[in-house]
C-alpha cells in the first residue's frame, strides 16, 4: 500500500480544518478554502469501487485531464465506494486498488469528500469511517453526515442509506452493519433534526446537499420514496440549490416544476446499466446517459456551472444558474 508523501500530508492538514460547532446542529464541519480569486471548482463521482474494472480507470483517467484543466479544489463522491460489500477492515486492499492506485493523476491528489452507499454498510462500515484510512491516504475523509464549508458555498453530507425501508425488511442474502445507526428511528430523527438546523442557520450564498440516494430519477431506481418523503421537504424549506447523489449507476439532471431544486446524479465511476430509463415528463428530464462518466462544478458568488463528462472527456450536457450579489431573490439559469 502506497505510503504518504510528506506533501500529501501537509494537504491535509492546510486544507481541511476541524472548525467547532458554529450552531446547535450535531454534525461534524469542516472548512475548505476558495481561490484567491474567489471561485471554488470540484468533481463529483459515484458508484466507483472496482479495483479499475468497467471503465472506472477510464473515468479516472479523465478526471485528472479535467481536474488539471479546472485546477480542482477537492472531489466529492456520492458513496459506493467499494464493490461489492464495502471494505472487509482496514487492512482490506481494497482501498488502495480501488481508490489509492486508480486516482493517481496529480490534479487528483487533493481532499476527497465521501458519504457512504448502501453497499459500503454491506462491509465494516466503522473501517471505512475510521481516521486510519486518512493516515494510510490522507484525502480520504468519509463520514455519514457532515458540513463542509467553502466560504461561498455550504455542503451538507447525508447518509441516506438508513432511511431504506428494504435494506432492513428485504435484506436478501446482504448483512448490514449497522452500529451507529440502531435504533434506526432514533437515528433518522436526530439526522433530520440535524440537517434543518444547520440549514436554517446557514449565511452562504449557495447550499449545496450530497446523500447516495436519489430523490429525482428516471434510472432503474426511480426515486428513493422514504427520501423524497422525510428530507425533500426540509431541502425545499431551506432554499437548497442543489441535490447531488449517486446510486443510479448513470448521470442525469432533473428539474421538476415542483422545486427550484436541481436533482444531479453522478452515478457513472464504473459499472452502467444500459438502457434502463424512466420518466413521465420529458421537459423535466434535462439529460440522462446511462454509461460511465462524472461531473464537474465550477462556482462564484454569482454563478454556478455544471458538466458532465464520459469516458472519453466529451461534454455531454451542460447547465448554469446565477444569482445577483446583493440579492437573495431572482435567479436566472440555461442549459444547452
Amino acid at each position: 500500500m502506497a505510503v504518504l508523501s510528506i506533501g500529501r500530508m501537509l494537504m491535509a492538514a492546510l486544507l481541511v480544518v476541524m472548525l467547532p460547532s458554529l450552531c446547535n446542529s450535531k454534525l461534524e464541519r469542516f472548512e475548505h478554502p476558495i481561490k484567491s480569486d474567489s471561485s471554488l471548482s470540484f468533481l463529483v463521482v459515484g458508484d466507483w469501487g472496482r479495483k479499475g474494472g468497467y471503465n472506472q480507470s477510464a473515468v479516472a483517467v479523465q478526471m485528472g485531464i479535467k481536474g488539471e484543466k479546472l485546477d480542482v479544489d477537492f472531489i466529492i463522491s456520492t458513496g459506493d465506494n467499494f464493490y461489492d460489500n464495502g471494505l472487509q477492515g482496514l487492512d482490506d486492499p481494497a482501498f488502495y486498488e480501488s481508490f489509492t492506485r486508480i486516482y493517481s493523476a496529480d490534479s487528483l491528489q487533493k481532499q476527497w469528500y465521501s458519504v457512504l452507499g448502501n453497499h459500503d454498510y454491506r462491509g465494516d462500515v466503522l473501517a471505512q469511517l475510521s481516521p486510519v484510512l486518512r493516515k494510510i491516504d490522507s484525502r480520504w475523509l468519509c463520514l455519514r453526515s457532515f458540513i463542509l464549508d467553502a466560504e461561498i458555498v455550504d455542503f451538507f453530507f447525508v447518509d441516506t442509506t438508513p432511511f431504506g425501508d428494504k435494506y432492513f425488511t428485504e435484506p436478501g442474502s446482504h448483512v448490514y452493519d449497522w452500529r451507529g445507526v440502531l435504533p434506526r428511528d432514533s437515528y433518522i430523527s436526530n439526522l433530520l433534526k440535524d440537517v434543518d438546523t444547520a440549514l436554517r442557520v446557514s449565511r452562504a450564498k449557495w447550499k449545496i446537499v450530497v446523500g447516495h440516494h436519489t430523490i429525482k430519477s428516471a434510472g432503474h431506481h426511480g426515486n428513493s420514496e422514504e427520501v423524497v418523503a422525510q428530507l425533500l421537504p426540509i431541502l425545499q424549506a431551506n432554499d437548497v440549490d442543489l441535490y447531488i447523489n449517486g446510486h443510479e449507476h448513470c448521470l442525469q439532471h432533473i428539474s421538476t416544476s415542483d422545486s427550484p431544486i436541481q436533482f444531479l446524479t453522478s452515478g457513472g465511476g464504473s459499472k452502467a446499466w444500459r438502457g434502463d430509463v424512466s420518466w413521465p415528463n420529458p421537459e423535466e428530464l434535462k439529460f440522462y446517459y446511462d454509461g460511465q462518466g462524472f461531473m464537474a462544478v465550477q462556482m462564484t458568488e454569482t454563478q454556478v456551472d455544471i458538466a458532465f463528462y464520459d469516458i472519453f472527456g466529451n461534454v455531454l450536457h451542460k447547465w448554469g444558474t446565477s444569482k445577483p450579489l446583493f440579492s437573495i431573490v431572482g435567479e436566472n439559469s440555461r442549459a444547452y
